[in-house]
């Protein structure tokens, strides 16, 4: 089993809230590995394009990149999910300034 750092981007087949389907799509790990390893879960946080409509709290992406994406993207951290981590794919990282931008925000939502 792979085991996933926290702030990794992972491929993910993230579960729908409004339809009872799951898409492969980005995702960005904020569970540490000593939890996965203990379960067998991540707690991610999904991704989308930067041209979505726009959530309260979401952190635009500085380097898709660097995070394994081919366009302008977000990090939405009000959609949270725990999947299997034998379903993750690791695809990139997100930078320091993306990592701090994602903790703040997850700290105002989990207030």
């Amino acid at each position: 089993m792979a085991i996933f750092d926290r702030f990794d981007v992972v491929s993910v087949p993230f579960p729908y809230t409004d339809r009872p389907v799951r898409q492969r799509r980005p995702a960005l790990v904020v569970s540490r590995p000593a939890h996965e390893q203990a379960t067998g879960l991540i707690w991610v946080v999904m991704m989308t394009a930067a041209e979505n409509r726009a959530w309260p709290h979401d952190v635009p992406l500085s380097d898709p990149r660097f995070a394994g994406l081919s366009i302008p993207s977000v990090i939405r951290p009000t959609k949270i999910a725990t999947v299997e981590a034998a379903q993750a794919k690791r695809i990139g990282r997100v930078t320091a300034e993306d990592q701090h931008a994602v903790q703040s925000a997850l700290r105002a939502i989990l207030r």
